[in-house]
C-alpha cells in the first residue's frame, strides 16, 4: 500500500514518475505478479520488481523515458533463460515476466492516484486497471481475486485482504498471530475463553472474538482469501470446530495435532458420515515438517504452509 502514498507524494510535488508493475509472471522469475517500483524524475527509486538484471535494465529504461519526455506506456517481456534470443533478460532463473512501465504526471493522473491512495489508507477495496492504453480505477472489487491479467489488461484490487482465521487463542494462536501479521495478513482470532491470558496479551490480531464453538461456522467467512487454522486446547474442541467448518470453501483449512490425534479426529468424522473427499482437503497435522516444538517454531511451519498455498494457487 505504501507505494501508492509515495506516488501521491511525488505527484503532489509536480514530479513526474514512471510506475513499473509486474503484470504477469510464469515459472521461476524474480518478480511476482503485483510487484511494483517507481522511478522519479529526480532519480529516486522506491519499491522493487524483483531485483537483479531485469530491475536494473527496466529502471534504466524508466530513467530514459523521463529524460526524453516519453509519455506512452510500454510493455516489456523478460525471458530469464539462455536458450532464447527473444526478450532475453540476462538472468537464468528460467521464468518469464511481463512488466508495464507507465509514466505518471500530476496534471493527468493525480486525481486518480489520490483516490487510490485514499482507499489504501482506509483499507477499502478499489480496482486499478493498467494497460499500455489506460490507467484508471474503480471503487470496489471488479475481479474475483487480487490480480488478473487478460488480453493485455492488468487489474489489481487495492485493499484486498488475505485473512487468517485462527481458532484457539493460546500460545500457538498468539505466536501465529504475530507471524502472520508480520507477513501482511489480516488476522482474526477466535476462542471460547474470555479470561484467557494469551488472548488478552495478543496485540497482533486485527480482530479478537469470544465465540461458542457450537456456532463457529457463523463467524468465519468463506472465500479463496481465507486461511483457517484450528488450534484449540483440546481434540474434542478441534473435532467440533472441524466438523462445523469442513464443508466451507476456504483457500486453506488446517488443524494442529499429533498424527495420532489427527487420525482419531478424522476417524470420528468418518463415523459421523463426513466424506473422505472433504477430509482430504484438511491439512493435518498442520504445517511443514521442520520438527517444530515451540509455539514460535510451530507458527513458522504453519505460516510456511499457508504461503505455499497462497503462492501456488493464486
Amino acid at each position: 500500500m505504501e507505494i501508492w502514498h509515495k506516488i501521491q507524494a511525488y505527484l503532489r510535488q509536480k514530479e513526474k514518475i514512471v510506475l513499473l508493475t509486474v503484470v504477469e509472471n510464469k515459472g521461476s522469475s524474480p518478480g511476482r505478479q503485483g510487484f511494483k517500483m517507481i522511478v522519479t524524475e529526480s532519480g529516486k527509486r522506491f519499491g522493487s520488481i524483483g531485483g537483479g538484471a531485469t530491475e536494473h535494465k527496466l529502471a534504466k529504461r524508466a530513467e530514459e523515458m523521463l529524460k526524453n519526455g516519453i509519455t506512452a506506456p510500454e510493455l516489456h517481456e523478460m525471458v530469464h533463460r539462455t536458450d532464447t534470443e527473444m526478450h532475453k533478460s540476462g538472468m537464468i532463473c528460467s521464468g518469464e515476466n511481463k512488466i508495464i512501465l507507465y509514466p505518471l504526471s500530476y496534471e493527468v493522473h493525480y486525481d486518480n492516484i489520490n483516490e487510490i491512495a485514499g482507499h489504501a489508507t482506509i483499507k477499502q477495496e478499489i480496482t486499478v486497471k493498467i494497460s499500455t492504453s489506460e490507467f484508471r480505477s474503480r471503487s470496489g472489487a471488479t475481479i474475483p481475486g487480487q490480480y488478473e491479467y487478460k488480453n493485455g489488461v492488468y487489474k489489481e484490487v487495492i485493499g484486498y485482504k488475505h485473512i487468517v482465521c485462527i481458532v484457539g487463542g493460546g500460545h500457538v494462536g498468539l505466536a501465529l498471530s504475530e507471524q502472520m501479521k508480520m507477513l501482511g495478513y489480516y488476522v482474526k482470532i477466535y476462542d471460547n475463553r474470555p479470561e484467557l491470558d494469551t488472548l488478552k496479551a495478543n496485540k497482533f490480531a486485527d480482530e479478537k472474538h469470544i465465540v461458542n464453538y457450537d456456532e463457529i461456522e457463523k463467524y468465519i467467512p468463506e472465500g479463496q482469501n481465507i486461511y483457517t487454522v484450528i488450534a484449540s486446547f483440546s481434540h474434542i474442541n478441534d473435532k467440533k470446530v472441524l466438523s462445523k467448518l469442513i464443508n466451507k470453501n476456504f483457500a486453506y483449512l488446517g488443524m494442529m495435532g499429533s498424527k495420532n490425534k489427527v487420525a482419531e479426529v478424522f476417524d470420528m468424522l468418518k463415523k459421523e458420515g463426513v466424506p473422505e473427499s472433504l477430509i482430504k482437503k484438511v491439512s493435518a497435522p498442520i504445517g511443514v515438517p521442520i520438527k517444530s516444538e515451540t509455539p514460535q517454531e510451530i507458527a513458522v511451519s504453519i505460516a510456511a504452509e499457508i504461503i505455499n498455498v497462497r503462492n501456488t494457487h493464486k
